[in-house]
């Protein structure tokens, strides 16, 4: 499946969604790399198969293997991350955050692209997972990277648009399934 594709599929209640989803892969602030390896990465955050599947196909098409590979890693190792680092900075027992993490992150050291690059793809699944100890990390390494800040605001924008497609798919889904007439 195609990005265009894929805008067909979303309904027309959400019709933003669709038009914000247009613009995406047109995006200047990016480069291709960066845009791609955002874009299958946010996706795969998403966990939602369909979305996933067509960033897949479109980052084959513009990204090499080690790109692909570290957008991949880049939402596996967060996933992680968020859940851990979430669960400290929320938790009011503050011992939890005096123990080591025990966690293996060595892809952050070497993830196979520019650091900048899998910061960014870091900085957006962790928007999507709702880590503000993630964001404020990933965001402080792209700031001392003298990334701007229209770049990395341009970051979280795409991953919201790619998790309102998710949610819109999913809530056509939903919608299909649910038959008013089996529930009298």
């Amino acid at each position: 499946m195609t990005i265009e594709q894929l805008k067909g599929a979303i309904p027309e209640f959400a019709k933003d969604v669709r038009l914000n989803l247009s613009a995406l892969t047109r995006e200047d602030k990016l480069d291709e790399q960066q845009r791609f390896g955002l874009l299958l990465a946010a996706a795969l955050a998403t966990r939602n198969p369909r979305v996933a599947a067509t960033m897949e196909s479109e980052a084959a098409t513009h990204l090499s293997t080690a790109a692909r590979d570290a957008a991949r890693s880049a939402a596996s190792i967060m996933a992680m991350n968020n859940v851990y680092y979430r669960f400290l900075h929320l938790s009011s027992n503050k011992d939890y955050a005096t123990l080591p993490a025990r966690l293996r992150m060595n892809v952050m050291a070497n993830p196979g692209v520019p650091k900048v690059d899998f910061e960014l793809w870091s900085l957006a699944v962790s928007a999507i997972n709702g880590c503000g100890s993630c964001i404020d990390s990933h965001e402080k390494v792209l700031r001392e990277a003298d990334v701007s800040i229209d770049v990395i605001q341009t970051a979280i924008r795409m991953a919201a648009i790619v998790q309102s497609v998710a949610i819109a798919l999913e809530a056509a889904d939903a919608a299909a399934l649910w038959q008013p007439d089996a529930a009298a």
